[in-house]
């Protein structure tokens, strides 16, 4: 794995960058997502259009989770609501450093 700088962190979410290579990894738990400058920008796109209150569902627990599938049709990411939250403004800040760095 590269030597990566954060670029954001709300709640279990953080984001991470390579300086070098640019792949970005996002940490939520016990999941990691990686990509590369272009995939994640598709995927802030495809979370940012989705609603939590479209995509929950009860859980076994009795907390509402909202539901995002991945590539792999039997791999399913859940999320509470302040997950689900957190998830978003993580992203949002992370875009935002990485205009910063951009200009640095």
């Amino acid at each position: 794995m590269c030597e990566t700088r954060v670029l954001a962190t709300h709640g279990t979410a953080l984001i991470s960058q390579c300086a070098e290579c640019k792949v970005v990894y996002i940490w939520q738990n016990n999941l990691l997502f990686t990509f590369n400058m272009s995939r994640f920008n598709a995927f802030k796109k495809f979370v940012y259009d989705l609603e939590f209150d479209e995509r929950s569902l009860p859980f076994p627990d009795g907390a509402d989770r909202a539901v995002l599938r991945s590539p792999e049709d039997s791999i399913s990411f859940a999320f509470t609501r302040e997950e689900w939250m957190d998830f978003k403004w993580a992203l949002d800040d992370a875009s935002c450093m990485m205009e910063v760095y951009k200009i640095l």
